[in-house]
Protein backbone atom coordinates (compact mmCIF):
# COMPACT_ATOMS: atom_id res chain seq x y z
CA UNK A 1 0.00 0.00 0.00
CA UNK A 2 2.84 2.75 0.75
CA UNK A 3 4.67 1.77 -2.35
CA UNK A 4 1.16 2.31 -4.24
CA UNK A 5 0.94 5.76 -2.44
CA UNK A 6 4.40 6.76 -2.86
CA UNK A 7 3.79 6.05 -6.50
CA UNK A 8 0.95 7.80 -6.88
CA UNK A 9 2.21 10.97 -4.97
CA UNK A 10 5.46 10.63 -7.42
CA UNK A 11 3.31 10.55 -10.51
CA UNK A 12 1.09 13.42 -9.10
CA UNK A 13 4.05 15.83 -8.79
CA UNK A 14 5.68 15.38 -12.26
CA UNK A 15 2.51 16.03 -13.75
CA UNK A 16 2.03 19.22 -11.70
CA UNK A 17 5.96 19.81 -12.71
CA UNK A 18 5.19 19.06 -16.43
CA UNK A 19 1.95 21.53 -16.56
CA UNK A 20 3.65 24.38 -14.00
CA UNK A 21 6.62 24.42 -16.69
CA UNK A 22 4.35 24.68 -19.79
CA UNK A 23 1.91 26.87 -18.88
CA UNK A 24 3.14 29.17 -15.73
CA UNK A 25 3.96 31.97 -18.05
CA UNK A 26 7.20 34.36 -17.29
CA UNK A 27 8.60 37.47 -18.13
CA UNK A 28 12.19 38.68 -18.88
CA UNK A 29 13.06 42.46 -18.67
CA UNK A 30 16.28 43.43 -20.70
CA UNK A 31 17.39 47.54 -21.08
CA UNK A 32 19.43 47.94 -24.48
CA UNK A 33 21.62 51.18 -24.64
CA UNK A 34 22.91 52.62 -28.23
CA UNK A 35 24.41 56.14 -28.51
CA UNK A 36 22.32 55.74 -32.05
CA UNK A 37 18.42 55.70 -30.29
CA UNK A 38 17.01 58.66 -30.59
CA UNK A 39 16.47 60.34 -27.70
CA UNK A 40 12.41 60.94 -28.42
CA UNK A 41 12.66 56.71 -28.49
CA UNK A 42 14.24 56.88 -24.29
CA UNK A 43 12.58 54.16 -22.61
CA UNK A 44 10.55 52.77 -25.69
CA UNK A 45 9.17 49.29 -24.44
CA UNK A 46 8.93 46.74 -27.34
CA UNK A 47 7.04 43.13 -26.24
CA UNK A 48 8.63 40.20 -28.05
CA UNK A 49 6.63 37.13 -28.26
CA UNK A 50 7.72 33.79 -30.46
CA UNK A 51 6.93 30.24 -31.35
CA UNK A 52 2.94 29.85 -29.99
CA UNK A 53 2.34 27.15 -32.22
CA UNK A 54 -0.95 27.11 -31.37
CA UNK A 55 -1.08 26.57 -27.71
CA UNK A 56 -3.70 28.36 -25.51
CA UNK A 57 -3.22 30.17 -22.33
CA UNK A 58 -6.25 30.59 -20.88
CA UNK A 59 -9.86 31.34 -22.61
CA UNK A 60 -9.48 32.75 -25.51
CA UNK A 61 -5.85 33.21 -24.98
CA UNK A 62 -6.61 35.84 -21.38
CA UNK A 63 -3.82 34.94 -19.29
CA UNK A 64 -1.45 35.80 -22.06
CA UNK A 65 -3.05 38.71 -22.77
CA UNK A 66 -3.17 39.73 -19.35
CA UNK A 67 0.12 39.57 -18.65
CA UNK A 68 0.89 41.31 -22.17
CA UNK A 69 -1.37 44.26 -20.90
CA UNK A 70 -0.19 44.95 -17.33
CA UNK A 71 3.53 45.54 -19.38
CA UNK A 72 1.63 48.65 -21.36
CA UNK A 73 4.21 47.88 -24.70
CA UNK A 74 4.54 50.32 -26.93
CA UNK A 75 5.03 47.86 -29.59
CA UNK A 76 4.81 44.00 -30.30
CA UNK A 77 6.73 42.04 -32.36
CA UNK A 78 5.93 38.20 -33.35
CA UNK A 79 8.97 36.62 -34.53
CA UNK A 80 7.41 33.37 -36.34
CA UNK A 81 5.57 30.30 -35.69
CA UNK A 82 2.52 31.20 -34.55
CA UNK A 83 0.66 28.36 -35.98
CA UNK A 84 1.58 24.85 -36.03
CA UNK A 85 1.98 23.31 -39.31
CA UNK A 86 0.25 19.59 -38.12
CA UNK A 87 -2.77 21.93 -36.83
CA UNK A 88 -5.67 23.04 -38.98
CA UNK A 89 -6.90 25.50 -36.28
CA UNK A 90 -6.30 29.25 -36.60
CA UNK A 91 -8.44 30.06 -33.31
CA UNK A 92 -5.80 30.21 -31.30
CA UNK A 93 -3.77 32.88 -32.88
CA UNK A 94 -6.67 34.59 -34.02
CA UNK A 95 -8.17 34.59 -30.59
CA UNK A 96 -4.41 36.39 -29.55
CA UNK A 97 -3.85 38.84 -32.71
CA UNK A 98 -8.02 40.32 -32.20
CA UNK A 99 -6.39 41.22 -28.48
CA UNK A 100 -2.62 42.18 -29.00
CA UNK A 101 -3.76 45.05 -31.66
CA UNK A 102 -5.91 46.62 -29.29
CA UNK A 103 -2.78 47.29 -27.16
CA UNK A 104 -0.35 48.48 -29.54
CA UNK A 105 1.26 48.01 -33.02
CA UNK A 106 1.85 44.62 -34.25
CA UNK A 107 4.65 43.42 -36.83
CA UNK A 108 5.04 39.92 -37.89
CA UNK A 109 7.49 37.74 -39.73
CA UNK A 110 7.02 34.22 -40.90
CA UNK A 111 8.68 31.34 -39.30
CA UNK A 112 9.50 27.79 -40.56
CA UNK A 113 5.92 26.35 -39.57
CA UNK A 114 4.22 29.46 -41.30
CA UNK A 115 5.46 28.18 -44.26
CA UNK A 116 4.96 24.80 -44.04
CA UNK A 117 1.44 25.13 -43.12
CA UNK A 118 -1.88 24.95 -45.69
CA UNK A 119 -3.18 27.75 -43.39
CA UNK A 120 -0.46 29.86 -44.55
CA UNK A 121 -2.38 31.91 -46.96
CA UNK A 122 -5.60 32.30 -44.46
CA UNK A 123 -3.49 33.01 -41.78
CA UNK A 124 -1.99 36.18 -43.35
CA UNK A 125 -5.18 37.36 -44.42
CA UNK A 126 -6.17 37.17 -41.29
CA UNK A 127 -3.36 39.57 -39.94
CA UNK A 128 -4.07 41.87 -42.29
CA UNK A 129 -7.25 42.39 -41.76
CA UNK A 130 -6.86 42.91 -38.08
CA UNK A 131 -3.99 45.28 -38.98
CA UNK A 132 -0.40 43.32 -37.90
CA UNK A 133 2.14 44.77 -40.44
CA UNK A 134 3.69 41.53 -42.58
CA UNK A 135 7.33 42.14 -42.86
CA UNK A 136 8.22 39.86 -45.44
CA UNK A 137 11.88 41.12 -46.08
CA UNK A 138 10.31 44.92 -45.80
CA UNK A 139 11.16 47.92 -44.18
CA UNK A 140 8.87 50.74 -41.84
CA UNK A 141 9.41 53.40 -40.46
CA UNK A 142 8.21 54.12 -36.66
CA UNK A 143 8.24 57.45 -35.53
CA UNK A 144 8.18 59.01 -31.62
CA UNK A 145 8.31 62.55 -30.51
CA UNK A 146 9.64 63.43 -34.01
CA UNK A 147 12.50 60.78 -34.46
CA UNK A 148 12.57 58.09 -36.58
CA UNK A 149 13.82 54.37 -35.96
CA UNK A 150 13.39 51.31 -38.71
CA UNK A 151 11.81 47.84 -38.41
CA UNK A 152 12.76 45.42 -41.04
CA UNK A 153 11.51 41.83 -41.23
CA UNK A 154 13.98 38.90 -42.97
CA UNK A 155 11.42 36.24 -44.28
CA UNK A 156 11.91 32.76 -43.46
CA UNK A 157 14.25 30.09 -45.60
CA UNK A 158 11.22 27.82 -46.31
CA UNK A 159 9.74 30.54 -48.79
CA UNK A 160 12.86 29.18 -50.80
CA UNK A 161 15.07 32.69 -50.34
CA UNK A 162 18.27 32.21 -48.28
CA UNK A 163 19.05 34.57 -45.53
CA UNK A 164 21.47 36.49 -47.14
CA UNK A 165 19.29 37.09 -50.36
CA UNK A 166 16.05 37.88 -47.90
CA UNK A 167 18.95 40.30 -45.83
CA UNK A 168 20.07 42.03 -49.58
CA UNK A 169 16.13 43.02 -50.12
CA UNK A 170 16.23 44.45 -47.11
CA UNK A 171 19.16 46.28 -46.85
CA UNK A 172 18.28 47.90 -50.07
CA UNK A 173 14.95 49.71 -48.30
CA UNK A 174 17.18 50.88 -45.03
CA UNK A 175 18.67 53.73 -44.46
CA UNK A 176 22.13 53.04 -42.59
CA UNK A 177 21.61 56.55 -40.34
CA UNK A 178 18.89 54.81 -38.76
CA UNK A 179 18.67 52.44 -35.57
CA UNK A 180 17.20 49.26 -36.83
CA UNK A 181 15.77 46.75 -35.68
CA UNK A 182 15.16 43.59 -37.15
CA UNK A 183 13.04 40.47 -36.87
CA UNK A 184 14.19 37.18 -38.42
CA UNK A 185 13.10 33.91 -36.98
CA UNK A 186 16.21 31.96 -37.11
CA UNK A 187 18.65 33.21 -34.39
CA UNK A 188 21.68 31.01 -35.62
CA UNK A 189 22.66 33.66 -38.08
CA UNK A 190 23.82 36.05 -35.79
CA UNK A 191 27.28 36.03 -36.64
CA UNK A 192 25.78 37.68 -40.17
CA UNK A 193 23.16 39.58 -38.54
CA UNK A 194 26.27 41.62 -36.55
CA UNK A 195 28.55 41.72 -39.89
CA UNK A 196 25.36 43.34 -41.75
CA UNK A 197 25.25 46.04 -39.11
CA UNK A 198 21.75 45.32 -37.62
CA UNK A 199 21.19 47.41 -34.30
CA UNK A 200 18.65 45.02 -32.34
CA UNK A 201 17.76 41.48 -33.80
CA UNK A 202 14.78 39.44 -32.74
CA UNK A 203 14.64 36.21 -32.99
CA UNK A 204 13.00 32.86 -32.12
CA UNK A 205 13.03 28.80 -33.23
CA UNK A 206 15.07 27.86 -30.74
CA UNK A 207 12.32 26.91 -28.18
CA UNK A 208 15.18 27.67 -25.88
CA UNK A 209 16.71 24.21 -26.19
CA UNK A 210 13.76 22.57 -25.11
CA UNK A 211 14.86 21.15 -21.77
CA UNK A 212 17.21 23.67 -20.14
CA UNK A 213 20.19 22.02 -17.42
CA UNK A 214 22.82 23.69 -15.18
CA UNK A 215 25.87 25.21 -16.94
CA UNK A 216 24.64 23.02 -20.45
CA UNK A 217 21.96 25.39 -20.34
CA UNK A 218 19.83 24.52 -23.80
CA UNK A 219 19.66 21.13 -25.01
CA UNK A 220 18.37 21.17 -28.63
CA UNK A 221 17.86 23.82 -31.14
CA UNK A 222 16.39 23.53 -34.46
CA UNK A 223 19.13 24.10 -37.18
CA UNK A 224 21.82 24.29 -33.96
CA UNK A 225 21.42 20.37 -32.87
CA UNK A 226 22.79 19.60 -29.23
CA UNK A 227 24.10 22.31 -26.75
CA UNK A 228 23.53 25.25 -28.80
CA UNK A 229 24.89 28.39 -28.83
CA UNK A 230 21.58 30.75 -29.83
CA UNK A 231 19.06 29.28 -27.80
CA UNK A 232 17.46 32.13 -25.02
CA UNK A 233 19.09 35.58 -24.05
CA UNK A 234 20.55 38.39 -25.22
CA UNK A 235 23.85 37.94 -27.55
CA UNK A 236 25.64 40.76 -27.68
CA UNK A 237 29.01 41.28 -30.62
CA UNK A 238 30.18 44.90 -32.09
CA UNK A 239 27.51 47.22 -32.32
CA UNK A 240 24.82 44.04 -32.59
CA UNK A 241 22.13 42.97 -29.92
CA UNK A 242 20.40 40.04 -30.59
CA UNK A 243 17.36 39.03 -28.31
CA UNK A 244 16.11 35.38 -28.29
CA UNK A 245 12.97 34.26 -26.89
CA UNK A 246 12.92 31.34 -25.64
CA UNK A 247 8.86 30.80 -26.70
CA UNK A 248 5.38 29.58 -25.85
CA UNK A 249 4.37 26.74 -27.50
CA UNK A 250 5.97 23.11 -28.32
CA UNK A 251 6.20 21.70 -31.33
CA UNK A 252 7.35 18.10 -32.29
CA UNK A 253 8.32 17.59 -28.76
CA UNK A 254 5.46 18.42 -26.18
CA UNK A 255 7.02 19.21 -22.88
CA UNK A 256 9.79 21.78 -21.47
CA UNK A 257 12.04 21.44 -18.52
CA UNK A 258 13.17 24.01 -16.88
CA UNK A 259 12.23 26.32 -19.67
CA UNK A 260 8.81 28.21 -19.06
CA UNK A 261 6.58 29.95 -21.68
CA UNK A 262 8.65 33.38 -21.86
CA UNK A 263 7.14 37.29 -22.48
CA UNK A 264 10.37 39.20 -23.34
CA UNK A 265 10.23 42.94 -22.69
CA UNK A 266 12.88 45.17 -24.02
CA UNK A 267 13.25 48.85 -23.22
CA UNK A 268 15.34 51.36 -25.41
CA UNK A 269 17.74 53.78 -23.67
CA UNK A 270 20.01 56.26 -25.44
CA UNK A 271 23.85 56.45 -24.12
CA UNK A 272 26.55 53.74 -23.89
Amino acid sequence: MKKILFLFVTILIMVSFLYWQNNALMITHHVIKSDKIPKGFYHYKILHLSDLHNKTFGKNQEKLVGRVKKEKPDVIVFTGDIIDRRSKDLKPAADLIDQLVELAPVYFVHGNHEWDSDLKRELETMLIQKGVVILTNEVRLIERNGELIEMAGIDDPENGLSIPTSIRLIKEKMQPDLYSIVLSHRPAWFTTYTREGFNLVFSGHAHGGQFRLPIIGGVFAPGEGFNPKYSEGIHQQDNTHMVISRGLGNSSFPFRIFNRPEIVVITLQSGN
